[in-house]
């Protein structure tokens, strides 16, 4: 491995530690995310037992219509076997993601159905092992498995859990240890993450598609193939890469809370949203937003345009959403709106309210139609009146935003035929 580079200008470096600030931050925050899950070792699964409320703050805008399993496979050592459980009519989905935030695979309902089966995870360079059925190829070594499975009210927590039980890693696969102390987290000072950007590209090797940006930001010393040196750049060349690094950081945090270019009052996700190829802007900002976002095919997510700054919703104000009769979501699966308070660094998290409830959907008990078919939400800080309140999503007082998620989407949603209807401020 190599530490040398050739001499570039304050400037280039400056523009390199930008590039190189977008390209790996998705990657060190997995990396965070990994130690802080990792509790019971690599390789085991974690079963959130109960739905997320608003402490749940390990992973950004996180959804209150499923439960979640999450295991980090160590494929390092040899692949892995994973027994996926029946599910029934339940929607289930495993999804497997590299270190970079790519879905590579995903099990489960639209896929390969609600029968359940084993599976064996190999990791890049590993041959098949003889006898292997039903192979997933990871693209990294090491995979975050990320299951979701639905919960149908209260009543069926029990019938849930049981579904997560049958979901495990055969025994013989190989715990990784795990480095004490804190992980270094994306706000770290440039030469602490970079330095660890860096040893994590080694880690990970990325895909060969990727030359061109590793080529970009090689000048810096990084890479798959190098060694990063903090100390080989002079005060002028350090401080360049300081405001390349801090520039990137900024604008990830500002675009979360940007306005967009909305439809009728919604965002709507790109087409390479949960597996992202090379578009490695947008693999960021989902990354900093939506970490473990599911492509479109699987879940769709949109944000509604707020009123507020910063494209967000005030929560001393009321308002409604209204579907016509006969124009609900076009979907194969369900639909949720979910609330959330924005927090200063970009995130989304449940708020804390009253009644606890974060998310209304077309399962939700009681939730009332009128009389004509279309379906009225009502989302505020204060109450609609007792005969609208099992429509009501009730909101912080503070700054929040609203994400509608629809599983299993119909053409007519990811081709953009169906729109959403616009929230109303009252």
């Amino acid at each position: 491995m190599s530490s040398e580079f050739t001499p570039v200008s304050p400037a280039e470096l400056k523009s390199a530690a930008k590039r190189a600030y977008i390209y790996t931050v998705p990657l060190v925050i997995m990396e965070t995310t990994r130690k802080w899950r990792m509790g019971a070792g690599a390789n085991v699964f974690n079963h959130a037992r109960k739905l997320l409320t608003h402490r749940s703050r390990w992973v950004t805008t996180p959804n209150n219509d499923t439960l979640y399993s999450d295991a980090w496979l160590d494929l390092s050592k040899g692949p892995v076997k994973i027994t996926v459980p029946a599910t029934g009519e339940r929607y289930f989905s495993l999804a497997f993601m590299d270190m970079y935030t790519n879905n590579f695979d995903i099990l489960g309902t639209r896929t390969t159905g609600n029968n359940g089966g084993v599976y064996t995870v190999v990791g890049p360079n590993q041959a098949v092992p003889e006898g292997a059925t039903n192979v997933v190829r990871a693209p990294t070594p090491r995979v975050w498995a990320l299951a979701r499975i639905l919960v149908d009210g209260p009543d069926d927590l029990p019938a849930a859990c049981a579904v997560q039980d049958g979901l495990f890693v055969h025994d013989g696969a190989a715990p990784e240890d795990v480095a004490p102390g804190d992980p270094v987290q994306r706000s770290a000072d440039w030469p602490e993450y970079l330095a660890t950007a860096n040893r994590l590209l080694r880690r990970e090797p990325p895909p060969v598609t990727d030359g061109l940006i590793l080529e970009q930001i090689r000048a810096m010393g990084i890479g798959p193939d190098q060694m990063f040196d903090a100390d080989a750049f002079d005060q002028e060349q350090a401080e360049a890469i300081e405001r390349g690094v801090e520039e990137a950081r900024n604008w990830l945090v500002q675009i979360q809370r940007a306005r967009r270019s909305a439809i009728d009052g919604w965002t709507y996700p790109s087409m390479r949203n949960g597996d992202y190829g090379q578009n490695y802007t947008l693999r960021a900002v989902v990354s900093v937003g939506g970490l473990g976002a599911l492509p479109l095919e699987e879940a769709i997510y949109m944000r509604a345009e707020g009123d507020a700054e910063e494209g967000l919703f005030d929560g001393n104000q009321n308002y409604r959403l209204h579907f016509p009769a006969g124009a609900m979501p076009p979907l194969n699966s369900f639909w949720s709106l979910t609330l959330y308070e924005a927090m200063d660094d970009g995130q989304f998290f449940f708020a804390d309210t009253p009644l606890r409830r974060y998310a209304v959907g077309d399962r939700s008990p009681g939730l009332q139609y009128n009389e004509d078919g279309s379906l009225d939400l009502w989302i505020g800080a204060r109450s609609p009146g007792a005969d609208r309140e099992s429509n009501w999503l009730p909101a912080n007082e503070g700054p929040f935003a609203l994400f509608f998620r629809g599983y299993m989407p119909k053409a007519d949603l990811m081709e953009g035929r169906y729109r959403l209807p616009r929230v109303e401020r009252l």
